[in-house]
This record gives C-alpha cells, structure tokens and sequence, in this order.
C-alpha cells in the first residue's frame, strides 16, 4: 500500500527515511557500547546549545561543569518566556516544528523541535508500535482523544486523521447514547487498534461490560489497544483486557519529547534510551540509585532548536533494579510532582493515593463510572463522580475508612453527582488536583 503517512512527512520536510535509517543505527549499538553511546551524545548536544543557545548559556551561566550532574535542571517555568528566546541560532519558528503541551502539569508553553529531531522522534515511535505489528502507513487506528472545537482547527485534525489512517471518537461527550454510537463504529469499521486517553477508553470498556459485549467479537481485525496521558492502574488494565480480548499496552510519553517508555511484549515498561537519556533525581537533584523514587528528569539527545537538557517533566517514578543503560525500566510511575496533598499532620502523599484507595471502593459495584477529587484544604476534599445513582452511605463510610487506614484520620469529605465531568481543552481527566 502507498506510504502515506511516511509521504506527508517528507512533504512537510521531515527526513524521516534517514531518520529511521539513523535509529536502526542506534538499535545496534552493543550493548557494552552503550553507556559510551549516551555520554557522546549528552556531551554533543550540551555543547551545541552552550554555543549556538543564549536562553540556555544564560541558564547554565558562569559556573563550570565538571561532570554531567553539575548541570542545572531545566523546570517548565525556565520555558515559559517567548519562544523565539530560547531558540537556538540559525533556527526560526518558520522551519522548526512548533507545538504546545497540556498543561497537565499546571505549566503549559510552547517547544520547537527541529525537523530532524521531530524525524527521529516519528523513527522512534514506529519502531515500538511495530513491536505489536501496527504500520502507520496501513494499520487502522481507532483514535480516543480530543479535538478542537473551532472550525478551523477542527478540520486540520480531521485531515491530519485521514492522512494518518485514524478514525477520531468524541470524548468529551461519552454518555450511553454516545457509547452506543462508538460500539456501532467498531461494527463497521476494520480497525486495526485503539490509541488515546486512559479515562475515556476505560469508560468505554464499562459500557461494554454493562452491555455484556467483547470488543473483539464486534470487531474481528482489532489486535492491540495503547493507552496514554493518564495513569492506568491494574484493575483497569484487567477491565480493558476482559472487554476489548485484545493486549493492553501503556503507553508514558512528552510531546514536547517523544515517547519516554512503552510496554514491551514481555510486559516491561522500557524507557526510550535511543533519543532521550532518563534520570531519576533527588530533592538535590542528585541522581538515585536503581529501584529508588525520585523526580524524573529527561535529556533529549538530539533536538538542536531548543534545549531540553535535565528536564523535569513533573512527574516521579522508580527505574528498575535490573535497568541498564541500553535497556532502561521503568518499574513505576507515581504521578505528577504538582499532585501532592499536603495533609493536616504534615505528611504529605501523592493525589494519586487517595485516587486509587477511593476507586478499590466505589467501582465495585460498577455503579460509578467515573470520579475525581479535588483537595480544598489540608483536611478537606471533594469528591465529584458520575453514576447511575447516588453513593450509598455504606460506601462513603467505605471510603472514609479506608482512606482513615492507608492517610490519616479527621479528613473530611464532600461528594457531588454529575452528569459529565469537567474535562481539559484536549479531553483529559485530571484525577486529582490540589487547590492549595
């Protein structure tokens, strides 16, 4: 079949030929050679931007480096000034790839990559995708993320689905009626697999299981589901596999990076070591030992328009004992660095925590659909969910409980029925949120 997807970028001055010829290059790196690999290339790009980059010269300023962790770390505050000051020379925002984050992490701005980085960073992708045999250029993908609503930006993304061989779904409606429609698509529809948001796909696999319907029976070409942009716990996950009766892999990326570690078919989370080099850090920045949580901090090791060099994405997570330099683990992701709720006691504890004791409670009857929480202050949250009715007395003493037991006593608790929840511009649901 004609490589379409390959085509439009060429057409828009993506050398992604050479690009993927680059990345099988890396692929065969040794692994004894490897470590020497990531050092060459951090030094390569450090040294580039500390010549052609005033906005990172001014962050590193006048101290000298001896060694990599002597390096500043690059926060999402650091890059939220105009990005024409933090390219690098000789490129512009005409001939460099412009795009912007969620601002799930509290801090939204723009990035620019230039069209090699952006190549290798497409390179990087097909190559993990294609470890569950899906082709960009053929394979189908029923696609669960969000849109633009203006008219304009609307039908650039429906024309970027067509070229890229995907069919959208609404997410910011799912609603039975609309969960029905859904169903009626995959009917019709050879799909080849599902990518997109956590919460929205999950929600679509508890309609099924009310509706007592196995996705795959529906519909017969679909082999694998990637889910992305939101945490995925492992009820979840068993859920999807009992409703979809097709792998479930989970998917951590940046857009302002590339996919930063993806499930391999043994079932390990693997980092991306070829384009991005991953630390996980102390409060002093310092980098921990295998097996330790900390805050994860990201180099890319080719983009040359704009640094991102010991990046803090805003996330914490744990790498492998077993990780390696060519074949980094990671063993868990703990949430964003801005979800923590600071309690009366002082403790303080991921958002994530409370997220997923509350959830072990009120799905269990599969009444609620969805929920989230939000912290008022240190000893108060609310808690707004979606259900066929109203929380039973039993299971907000459930809740209230278990929450006593894994946190601390004396919280108090506020829930509220909606029809839908609140969701971001781009369709994703933030589980928790602190208002402190």
């Amino acid at each position: 079949m004609f490589p379409l997807f390959e085509l439009t970028l060429k057409i828009n001055g993506f050398p992604i030929q050479k690009a993927k010829e680059d990345f099988a290059s890396i692929l065969k790196i040794e692994d004894e050679n490897y470590q020497k690999y990531i050092e060459e290339k951090r030094k390569e790009i450090v040294a580039f931007h500390l010549k052609n980059n005033v906005f990172y010269q001014n962050l590193v300023g006048e101290n000298q480096f001896s060694k990599w962790e002597d390096l500043p770390i690059l926060t999402k505050k650091d890059l939220q000034q105009p990005l024409s000051e933090r390219l690098s020379k000789t490129y512009n925002e005409k001939a460099v790839f412009v795009n912007k984050t969620s601002g799930s992490s509290g801090d939204p701005f723009i990035f620019a990559k230039d069209k090699e980085a952006h190549a290798i960073t497409w390179a990087s992708i097909m190559y993990r995708f294609g470890w569950y045999n899906i082709n960009f250029n053929t394979s189908y993908q029923a696609r669960f993320y969000g849109i633009p609503l203006d008219f304009f930006g609307y039908q650039k993304e429906r024309f970027k689905d067509f070229l890229s061989k995907r069919y959208r779904f609404p997410i910011f409606d799912l609603s039975d009626a609309v969960l029905e429609k859904i169903v009626h698509q995959f009917k019709r529809k050879k799909f080849d697999y599902i990518n997109g948001y956590t919460s929205s796909i999950v929600l679509f696999a508890k309609f099924l299981k009310k509706k007592n319907l196995i996705l795959k029976d529906i519909c017969p070409t679909l082999q694998v589901c990637m889910v992305t942009s939101e945490m995925l716990f492992e009820t979840d996950k068993q859920l999807l596999e009992a409703q979809f009766g097709i792998p479930i892999v989970n998917e951590y990326g940046a857009s302002e990076l590339d996919l930063i570690a993806f499930q391999n078919i043994k079932g390990e989370w693997q980092v991306n070591s070829e384009t991005l080099f991953v630390e996980i850090v102390d409060e002093n920045n310092q980098p921990v030992p295998y097996g330790t949580e900390g805050k994860i901090v990201i180099t890319s090791l080719y983009n040359k328009a704009h640094p991102f060099i010991r990046y803090e994405i805003g996330d914490r997570g744990i790498l492998d004992e077993k990780s390696t330099w060519k074949k980094p683990i990671l063993k868990q992701l703990l949430g964003r660095t801005n979800d923590i709720a600071i309690l009366p006691s002082g403790k303080t504890s991921p958002g994530l925590t409370f997220y997923y004791v509350t959830k072990s409670i009120i799905e269990d009857d599969g009444n609620v659909k969805e929920f989230v929480i939000r912290q008022i202050k240190t000893d108060t949250f609310e808690i707004d969910y979606v259900s066929s009715y109203e929380l039973t007395s039993q299971q907000i003493m459930g809740i209230e409980k278990a929450i006593s037991t894994y946190l601390e006593p004396n919280l108090k608790f506020t829930y509220h029925r909606k029809e839908i929840l609140q969701r971001s511009k781009r369709g994703k649901l933030k589980q928790f949120e602190s208002l402190l």
